[in-house]
């Protein structure tokens, strides 16, 4: 296993739609996956996905960390989810505003409004296809993941550009820490 290198925004795999993949259990995938587990491990993120580290397929992985609500660590565990050719959809009309960063993005923190409820399909390594329905952090994470997978960095999903911060400042201003919710997905 490797420790690779994360792609920064500007770079331009982050810019364009990753490839679908045509078999989730070539062992290349598999080598991928374990990669991007080793190096979020590393990191120290919720999730990653395959164009951070500068492989543009359509593959995700992510965990609910320890600090989401409880039914969420119930369902997760803690386990490493893995999502190959992803397809998300809202479930409902309601929206969270939530604070967000991204391996990519180093040392930001913005506020960017989601689908509360998201429903998503994938296939996992061994062919399997994985339905789930997600809500709070969960829901999050997927979305901003799968957005990566699109080309779409959670800057470009934020209404107000105001609230981008430096994490350093934020860090030293506690009305800025306040505003707009309590969670913080990194991926």
């Amino acid at each position: 296993m490797a420790i690779l290198k994360i792609a920064r925004m500007g770079h331009p795999v982050l810019a364009r739609r990753a490839e679908p993949v045509d078999d989730p259990t070539h062992p290349d995938v598999r080598r991928l996956v374990a990669d991007m587990r080793h190096t979020l491990a590393d990191i120290g993120g919720a999730g990653l996905a395959a164009p951070q580290v500068h492989v543009p397929l359509r593959v995700v992985i992510f965990e609910v960390p320890p600090d989401a609500d409880a039914e969420e660590q119930e369902r997760e565990r803690g386990e490493l989810a893995v999502l190959v050719n992803p397809e998300v959809e809202p479930v409902g009309d309601e929206t969270a505003v939530d604070w967000e960063g991204c391996l990519s993005v180093p040392g930001l923190r913005g506020a960017v409004p989601r689908p509360s409820r998201v429903r998503y399909r994938a296939l996992g390594l061994a062919g399997e296809t994985i339905a789930r329905e997600a809500d709070g952090f969960h829901a999050r994470v997927v979305q901003h993941e799968c957005d990566h997978l699109d080309g779409i960095l959670y800057p470009m999903r934020m209404t107000d550009m105001a609230s981008l911060h430096f994490v350093s400042e934020m860090a030293r201003n506690p009305r800025l820490r306040a505003a707009p919710g309590a969670g913080d997905a990194r991926g």
